[in-house]
């Protein structure tokens, strides 16, 4: 799954309109760094908000701290692309940035811009680097070229190496509150507050990834996980067979939503009756079931089996997908 909605637009939304002020108070003082790591976790808009900054830099004539929208630059970004603005990132999604990618920044970082401005360089997401790409990068943010500024976006700002982020401005970028977030999508969606809240509950609080589910149909992929799941506790199918109908699926994806699943069952075993802090409402019934029969212990072990699946999918160590969702799924078999 792309990790931003809306990557290729520069827009701010409103929860970090905060954090760019910040930026544009910075550039108005003078103190504009030459890299900005833009942090924070998936879904929040810090793809389009890195654009955004890239097109206000790029700007002939920024207006009210925005780009003015009708330069000459703002015409090539809006169009056939921006000459002064690289965008890096990974071949494949999933797959890391190599030290080869990195290289070929060299002839952009030192040259002359072409339209006599600032040259922006947006690497997202700068966690997938490689050792050997970290270490070109870092040659290059030591000496970086005149009016040069990098913007490293990460979700997870502990991978990326620790020489790389002391060079490096941090921009945290944090989650909306639950109701600025569940009003924007409601508004988004065109549904009532009580859908979008659901929504954003089973997207893990991430507006865009919630807009995602929505308009990419990632809801229809969770559909067919759960019944997946349900057809195992209810002996119709087997472990095996639901791991092959799922294994070309969105790993990252499934593992999240088990994970949630297998936390309302341990909350729910634990007597917190209170099924709206749930972040699976809508299959209550099957969490109920399988939390009135679970063994803690077993409960616990499985969370933390799932976590592990989960860091060999973020680290990229390319598991065997459908070996690994064998063993999960018969896992899950095992709390009934």
């Amino acid at each position: 799954m792309s990790d931003e909605l809306w990557q290729d637009h520069p827009v701010v939304l409103p929860w970090l309109k905060e954090r760019w002020q910040y930026l544009c108070d910075l550039k108005r003082q003078g103190r504009l760094p030459h890299a900005l790591m833009i942090n924070g976790p998936k879904g929040i808009g810090k793809a389009c908000f890195a654009l955004a900054t890239a097109n206000y830099l790029l700007c002939k004539s920024p207006k009210d701290d925005a780009a003015c929208g009708h330069c000459r630059s703002c015409e090539l970004a809006q169009s056939s692309g921006h000459p002064d603005l690289y965008h890096l990132q990974p071949d494949e999604p999933g797959k890391p940035i190599k030290v080869d990618q990195v290289r070929e920044l060299t002839e952009f970082i030192y040259s002359t811009a072409q339209q006599g401005g600032y040259r922006v360089v947006i690497i997202d997401p700068a966690e997938s680097m490689n050792v050997n790409a970290a270490n070109a990068l870092l040659k290059m943010l030591e000496e970086p070229g005149k009016d040069t500024v990098l913007l490293l976006i990460t979700h997870r700002s502990g991978q990326v190496m620790p020489t790389i982020k002391s060079r490096c401005q941090r921009v945290d970028c944090v989650a909306p509150d639950g109701e600025m977030a569940t009003q924007w999508l409601a508004t988004q969606l065109t549904m009532d507050s009580q859908d979008a809240e659901q929504l954003l509950r089973i997207a893990h609080n991430s507006p865009l990834q919630a807009l995602a589910y929505k308009q990419q149909d990632y809801l229809g992929l969770r559909s067919k996980v759960l019944a997946g799941l349900a057809d195992i506790l209810k002996n119709r199918r087997s472990a095996l067979d639901v791991a092959q109908t799922l294994h070309k699926e969105d790993l990252d994806l499934i593992l999240g939503w088990l994970y949630g699943l297998v936390n309302d069952i341990a909350r729910l075993a634990a007597g917190q009756e209170d099924t709206e802090l749930l972040r699976h409402k809508d299959v209550q019934n099957m969490l109920l079931a399988v939390s009135r029969r679970a063994d803690p212990q077993r409960l616990f072990a499985f969370a933390d089996e799932i976590h592990e699946a989960r860091k060999l999918v973020m680290f990229r160590l390319n598991p065997n997908k459908q070996l690994l969702l064998e063993k999960l799924l018969h896992g899950w078999q095992g709390l009934r």
